[in-house]
């Protein structure tokens, strides 16, 4: 059809955001929806997927169609512009906002999950993306629609799923013995290192972008409960994703020196966080920083001569370096250095070093109340005349007006 190309791009974009899409026949969507609704995990529950073929009943073209079932899951479908009429699009399931442990039980109840089952209900919600009616991706669907039925305006219709009330007895033998006890951990599991491994991927990468993709999971149930104590918990589980994204960034090109200090840093934290409330905005910040850390350190690629180049750099820019310095320090001509460095990183050693050390003092003139001639003398140069022309020549300001500048902006920034 004339829009194949538009829907592979809009589904694409679906998966980033770990949003299921499907395009399917009318009357085979609970097939369609059975590998990522809850009944691979639970078996037959009492909304079971005939009853979703069911309950889509009679469909119109040019309209779109939101379900929301028992358990909140919510689903947009329409049909497709087809000569037979019985395509359509189906999305879900996501939620519109995530339920607290308290409504997670309630939801457990009017379903028929035992109190034994319900963690591996909490732990399936934690996998299933959280989306704001507002969200971008619901723009790109309406600008998708417009295109395929050629009309800026549609009919949306809101169906309701049936309300019911569970017959099933809730105990602790509901849904299975030990096999169906190992079924659910091994499904569970899968998916929390699914996600896991996903993280990674994008931290390795340096991925910035991808944070609140990566980040809409950390609801207050993404967390395996290990421990009674709460705040114990999301105490343990902050250390392992610091030692996941540690090792993922490791495996992004970071030497062990950049990430000892990184990991070193949110050890303290994590010990410090005053209540596991706190854990979501700590796991933002770790996986920002360790980001930062790939994009601004990685040597992935880079010949083993250069990477030693940038590691005694990046040590000490205080110390006396330069082109023959290294090289010394190396093992090796200044002219093969200075040729495996501008062909590794596309600058020469000096372009490098006063690059390095601009950035520093940035960094010092933003953070400390240091003179400017101190930072000076840590950023390696003993002329402060000669560091001020530096820094002007790459930040086009003066140290001084540098720090007053940004001086003023955190001020209004308050």
């Amino acid at each position: 059809m004339f829009y194949d190309g538009k829907l592979e791009f809009l589904r694409d974009v679906f998966k980033k955001c770990r949003v299921h899409t499907a395009v399917i026949a009318k009357g085979e969507i609970g097939e369609a929806v059975k590998d990522f609704r809850l009944e691979p995990i639970f078996g037959e529950l009492p909304l079971g997927e005939h009853d979703l073929d069911r309950i889509l009943g009679e469909m119109s073209a040019r309209t779109v169609y939101r379900f929301t079932d028992s358990f909140g899951f919510c689903y947009i479908y329409f049909l497709l512009p087809s000569l037979d009429k019985t395509t359509l699009l189906l999305v879900g399931p996501y939620l519109n906002t995530a339920p607290s442990h308290e409504q997670l039980l309630e939801i457990g109840e009017k379903n028929g999950i035992s109190p034994k089952q319900q963690k591996y209900l909490t732990e399936y919600f934690s996998s299933v993306p959280v989306l704001s009616n507002e969200n971008y991706l619901f723009a790109m669907l309406d600008t998708f629609c417009e295109l395929i039925w050629r009309s800026p305006s549609f009919d949306i219709v809101d169906v309701n799923s049936p309300t019911h009330t569970s017959k099933l007895s809730i105990s602790e033998n509901v849904y299975g013995g030990e096999k169906g006890d190992v079924l659910v951990d091994m499904k569970t599991m899968e998916t929390r290192y699914a996600f896991e491994n996903q993280m990674m991927r994008a931290v390795s990468l340096g991925q910035l972008h991808m944070e609140k993709q990566m980040l809409s999971a950390f609801s207050a149930q993404a967390f395996e409960k290990r421990v009674s104590d709460p705040s114990r918990n999301a105490k343990n589980y902050c250390i392992i994703m610091n030692t996941l994204l540690r090792k993922a960034a490791e495996k992004g090109g970071v030497h062990p020196l950049y990430l000892d200090k990184l990991s070193s840093e949110f050890a303290t934290k994590i010990e410090n966080m005053p209540s596991h409330y706190e854990n979501q905005s700590l796991m933002r910040e770790m996986f920002r920083s360790y980001c930062h850390l790939v994009r601004e350190h990685s040597t992935r690629g880079f010949p083993p001569i250069v990477q030693k180049a940038i590691l005694l750099i990046d040590a000490d820019l205080s110390a006396d370096i330069s082109l023959h310095s290294i090289a010394e320090a190396l093992g090796v001509s200044a002219g093969y250095l200075s040729t495996a460095f501008k062909k590794a990183t596309g600058n020469t050693i000096s372009e490098y070093i006063r690059e390095k050390r601009i950035k520093y003092a940035a960094y010092l003139l933003n953070t400390t109340h240091l003179q400017v001639q101190t930072i000076a003398l840590h950023c390696g140069v003993l002329d402060v005349q000669y560091f001020s022309k530096m820094f002007k020549e790459y930040m086009k300001q003066t140290p001084t007006q540098y720090r007053l500048s940004h001086r003023v902006e955190a001020e209004q920034e308050r």
